[in-house]
Formats: C-alpha cells, sequence, structure tokens
C-alpha cells in the first residue's frame, strides 16, 4: 500500500500546477512505476501519437497491479478514475498554475520528450480555461466515484506537507518481505 492511497494513483490537476514534481517524489518513495502521459501522446519532434495508440497503451497501463499516472487527458479520466485506487487533485490558482508553466521553460523534464524554449500559447490557454472548463468535470467524476480516495491539494507547500506527513506509509515492500515499524 501506498499511504492511503493503495497502489494505482492518479495526479491531475492543471497544467503548471506541480503534477510531475510530486508524481516523481511520490515514485521515488513508493517504488511504483511512475507513467507521465504526456510522454505516451508526444513525440519528440512534438508530434503525437493517434488516439487509438495512446488508448491502447494507457489500457496496458491500467490493466497493471501499481503504478502513479501523472496528466490530464480528460477524455481519459473516466476509464482512469475507474481503474484507480486513489486520487491526487493538484487544486492550485491559476496564477500558480501560469508562473509553474513559465518557470519550467529552459528546464529539461522527465515529464516531455522536449525541453520547452518559449511560453506556449495553447498551454497558457488551456491553464486559463482549466477552472471553469476541465475543473468541474474532474469534480463531478469524483463525486461519482466515491469509494476512490482522494486527496486535493491548493498549493506546492501543501503538496509537499502532505507528502512529508505520510513518512515510510508510502514504501512498496514485496508481500514475502517484514515491514519494519516505524
Amino acid at each position: 500500500m501506498t499511504g492511503n492511497l493503495g497502489t494505482r494513483i492518479l495526479i491531475v490537476g492543471c497544467p503548471g500546477s506541480g503534477k510531475s514534481t510530486l508524481a516523481r517524489k511520490l515514485g521515488e518513495r513508493s517504488g511504483l512505476a511512475l507513467i507521465h502521459l504526456d510522454n505516451i501522446w508526444w513525440k519528440p519532434d512534438r508530434t503525437h501519437v493517434s488516439r487509438e495508440e495512446f488508448d491502447q497503451a494507457l489500457k496496458a497501463i491500467l490493466r497493471t497491479d501499481g503504478w502513479i499516472i501523472d496528466g490530464n487527458y480528460r477524455r481519459t479520466y473516466e476509464m482512469r478514475i475507474a481503474a484507480c485506487t486513489g486520487v491526487i487533485f493538484m487544486d492550485l490558482p491559476e496564477q500558480q498554475c501560469l508562473r509553474g508553466i513559465t518557470e519550467r521553460i529552459g528546464q529539461a523534464r522527465p515529464d516531455i520528450p522536449w525541453t520547452e524554449d518559449s511560453l506556449d500559447p495553447e498551454l497558457v490557454a488551456m491553464v486559463r480555461d482549466y477552472r471553469r472548463a476541465v475543473r468541474p468535470l474532474l469534480l463531478s467524476l469524483l463525486a461519482a466515484h466515491p469509494d476512490r480516495r482522494t486527496v486535493i491539494l491548493t498549493s506546492r507547500a501543501e503538496a509537499d506537507a502532505w507528502l512529508e506527513s505520510t513518512g515510510n506509509s508510502f514504501r512498496v515492500f514485496p508481500a514475502d518481505t517484514a515491514r519494519d515499524s516505524p
């Protein structure tokens, strides 16, 4: 188990909210497979695979036992929420998310197959539209799945504090390994 979220965890939220950073930290602590959806969708030349290829890859991942999936792709929310044991929703204000996408320009990142060299106007539009168009859908889907353990974090500092407060509960141990008491 990883904390109270189980071993199939979604991390969702607005672009620039810190999903990938939290996913990476959680992956290091838990030992679960870390999946960045942008690396499945996008190719290094900034083209993307077909929806069919993406869906096939995602469905194969969802059939496995343990993972952390970072990313939005709202048309796949329903299938991912149905397959997960827990959700972390990075629900940060628009300005923090805009700052997040601006600060990562020029930074190599493991969650996307290229380095952004400028601010993408499409990404800015996605951030600006998120609270109106995407957030209500996500909240509705989470409400429709009350059996999914959900953590809603409203700042990066809150995300760090939450992760620290979980201590060793995010360690994944093989079934035949004794777990030391904390």
